[in-house]
C-alpha cells in the first residue's frame, strides 16, 4: 500500500469534534467533582448557620470574588491548554492581579488595626487546618477533570498540570468559603492561598504523568 493510501484510509473514518467539545468535557468534570467537594462539605464541615447574612456582608463576597476570579483565569488556562496546538499564553501573570488586589485590601487592613490585633487578623481561628482543607476538597475536582483529560490532547502536561491544580483548589476555596466563618483579608490571602498554591503544586507534579497521552 502507497503511503498516500494509508493516510487516506486511516482518515476515512475520522468525523468532525462538535463544537466546543473541550469545554464540555472540561465544565462536565468540574461539575461532578465540584458535587462531591461539595457533598464532602456538607457531610464533615457543614455550613455556617448565618450563610444567609454573610452574604449580605462584604467579606463573604470579598473571599469569593478573590477564589472565583483565579478560578476563572485559571479555567480559562486550562481549557487552553487542552489543545494540542497550544501556544504559550502570555497572559498568565494576570492571575496574579487578583493576589495583589488582595494583598492591597490586607495592607489597609492591618493599616486599620491596632498592632496588638494582627495575629488574631492572620491566624483567624482556624490557620491550622484551612489549607489543607482546601488543598484535600481539591481532590474530587481534579480528578473530575482528569477524567475529561482522558479524551483530550495537553502537550504541555507540566504547566497543565499546575493549571489544573489550581482551577480544582480555586473552585474547592470557593465551596469552602460556605463553611468558612473567617473574615479577614489577611487570613484569606495566607491561608487560603497556601491552600490553592498546594494544589497548583500537586497538579505540576503529578499532571505529567496523568496527563500523558
Amino acid at each position: 500500500m502507497q503511503t498516500d493510501d494509508l493516510i487516506r484510509a486511516l482518515a476515512g473514518d475520522t468525523r468532525p469534534v462538535p463544537r466546543h467539545a473541550v469545554e464540555r468535557r472540561v465544565g462536565i468534570g468540574l461539575v461532578f467533582g465540584g458535587i462531591v467537594t461539595l457533598a464532602t462539605i456538607a457531610a464533615t464541615l457543614g455550613f455556617r448557620p448565618d450563610l444567609d447574612m454573610a452574604m449580605q456582608a462584604f467579606p463573604f463576597w470579598m473571599k469569593w470574588g478573590y477564589t472565583l476570579s483565579l478560578g476563572i483565569g485559571a479555567i480559562v488556562a486550562t481549557l487552553h491548554l487542552a489543545r494540542p496546538n497550544a501556544e504559550r499564553i502570555d497572559w498568565l501573570w494576570l492571575l496574579a492581579v487578583p493576589l495583589l488586589l488582595l494583598l492591597a485590601v490586607a495592607a489597609s487592613e492591618l493599616i486599620r488595626t491596632p498592632v496588638d490585633g494582627w495575629q488574631r487578623l492572620w491566624l483567624g481561628h482556624s490557620w491550622t487546618r484551612c489549607s489543607m482543607l482546601v488543598a484535600g476538597l481539591s481532590v474530587p475536582l481534579f480528578i473530575g477533570l482528569l477524567w475529561a483529560f482522558r479524551r483530550l490532547a495537553p502537550t504541555r502536561l507540566r504547566l497543565t498540570g499546575a493549571m489544573a491544580g489550581l482551577t480544582s483548589g480555586a473552585c474547592a476555596a470557593t465551596l469552602y468559603g460556605l463553611h468558612c466563618p473567617e473574615a479577614s483579608a489577611t487570613f484569606v490571602v495566607s491561608w487560603y492561598t497556601l491552600g490553592m498554591a498546594l494544589a497548583m503544586l500537586g497538579g505540576a507534579l503529578i499532571g505529567p504523568r496523568f496527563l500523558r497521552w
